[in-house]
């Protein structure tokens, strides 16, 4: 077999002793892989490189389109972006795959027959990083759904459900409050949806989803999430499994993959021989279905779970009467490594299909819809009351413009407003037409003027549309 090129980072904190471990185990068990290494994280950083990468690994991951990373640290400061979100964006890694499973009663858990996986939208939502201070209160995120983001993530996870034998995709969203984006999130799971008549399909609000999936996470099989709500939940669901530390990740895009542990680098337990390589030796599994070495992934596998039932365990799931020996991060590969050619007897033996089933995604294009400008929000940075502001920014309007709302924080508060509302410095004022017909940019530019002449000080705007004839932007809260 040839050898599949891969890059490799050693990351920061416990990831150089996990990834050492990791590489040792895949290797022993015939792993045919020709290893890049590249050094990414807080030495990058530290050397003035605010994305934590250099071009030239860049160049690397581009080449070899397998990315097998261990955890990195991100120094604090406003300046550092994380180079996770980064490199999952920059290479199009648009699914994030984190199967979370029990192994008892091996490693203690209150839910032994949790076998869950978590599909994570992983380039959109509030991770866009789109973030602005626009007052001297009020600071802003932008929650970023696109159509096309929200089909190729649902596609994905019914495709996962149907390669690997999953009977049911369940969605989690919070469209009942964000209507509009969660609203398409969930839109988009139902249109999917219909494509795969053989799966089972539900969808549940996040929070209450989140409350029984603590509770009862064998009611589910695969969860489709958006991006913040996946990243939160699926530590969650890894935790209740018996620990984090046992959880290994998949980042796939049309051309590239990364892989890793979810959890991080640990900076606290650098250079003590004691982390659990786990997680990471699981994402590197996920490495080697991918690339089509399913036997050698099936062989790892197997070993690991054997290594858990034989009671060889690190630290951080030691449990004593359950456990027999509590090791090393070294000792632990090596015990792995002895079991190379054992399988479990409790746990279920896992036999992984020699060849990869790549997931190809298409997604549908979809014909424009008619766009017509219908009215526009300025958002004014103004310390005072509601009852000022309001007859000053309506006294702004244009023939073609007039003040409808005037919102803070999402809350109506002019006209007739509630003086218990709470009020910061941020105002957002929203002019539509009163014939209800369509307005121009000029219109918007005359009318920004008369908030300028005002004294007045805007900050942003957004156009208010409607896409064939349907309203594109949501009311006011109590409008």
């Amino acid at each position: 077999m040839a050898k599949t090129p891969i890059t490799v980072a050693y990351g920061d904190g416990i990831g150089p002793e996990i990834m050492q471990a990791t590489l040792d185990i895949i290797l022993a068990a015939g792993a045919e892989i020709d290893i890049e290494v590249i050094e990414i994280g807080e030495k990058v950083y530290l050397r003035g490189l605010t994305a934590g990468i250099e071009d030239s690994s860049w160049d690397s991951l581009r080449r070899t389109q397998v990315f097998l990373k261990a955890p990195i640290t991100t120094p604090s400061g406003s300046g550092y972006k994380s180079l996770n979100v980064t490199t999952r964006k920059t290479l199009g890694l648009y699914a994030n795959v984190r199967p979370c499973v029990s192994y008892h009663p091996f490693v203690q858990s209150k839910h032994p027959n949790m076998d869950v996986v978590i599909v994570r939208e992983n380039e959109e939502d509030l991770y866009a990083g789109i973030e602005h201070r626009q007052t001297s209160e009020v600071y802003q995120c932008l929650k970023i759904i696109s159509r096309p983001g929200c089909e190729k993530i649902m596609r994905y996870a019914f495709e996962y459900a149907r390669n690997n034998n999953r009977k049911k995709v369940t969605c989690f969203s919070k469209d009942n409050i964000m209507k509009m984006t969660d609203g398409l999130f969930h839109q988009v799971f139902d249109e999917v949806g219909a494509d795969y008549p053989e799966i089972e399909k539900e969808h549940w609000i996040v929070d209450i989803g989140a409350a029984k999936l603590a509770d009862t996470p064998e009611a589910f099989d695969v969860i489709v999430m958006p991006n913040l709500y996946g990243d939160i939940l699926s530590d969650v669901a890894a935790q209740i499994t018996g620990s984090v530390g046992l959880a290994g990740s998949a980042n796939i895009g049309a051309s590239c993959a990364m892989f890793e542990a979810i959890h991080g680098s640990a900076p606290r337990r650098a250079g003590q021989n004691v982390a659990n390589p786990s997680g990471l030796l699981l994402g590197a599994v996920m490495m080697l279905n991918h690339i089509g070495q399913g036997g050698v992934a099936s062989r790892v596998h197997n070993a690991w779970l054997k290594t858990l039932e034989d009671g060889i365990h690190t630290y951080d799931v030691y449990k004593e009467g359950k456990s027999t020996r509590k090791v090393s991060t070294t000792e632990f590969a090596q015990a792995v490594i002895e079991r190379l050619d054992k399988t479990p007897s409790t746990l279920k033996t896992v036999n992984y299909p020699k060849e990869s089933k790549k997931i190809d995604i298409k997604i549908t294009h979809r014909p424009r819809f008619k766009k017509d400008l219908v009215g526009v929000d300025v958002f004014l940075n103004w310390d005072g009351e509601a009852n000022v502001i309001g007859p000053l920014i309506e006294a702004c309007g244009t023939e073609q413009l007039k003040l409808v709302v005037v919102s803070n924080r999402g809350v109506k508060v002019y006209p007739h407003g509630h003086a218990e509302t709470f009020c910061t410095d941020h105002w957002r004022c929203r002019f539509e037409n009163p014939a209800g017909k369509n307005i121009t940019h000029n219109d918007i530019l005359q009318l920004l003027s008369n908030v300028h002449n005002a004294g007045l000080d805007f900050i942003k705007i957004e156009n208010l549309c409607n896409f064939d004839g349907v309203r594109g932007y949501t009311l006011a809260q109590g409008q």
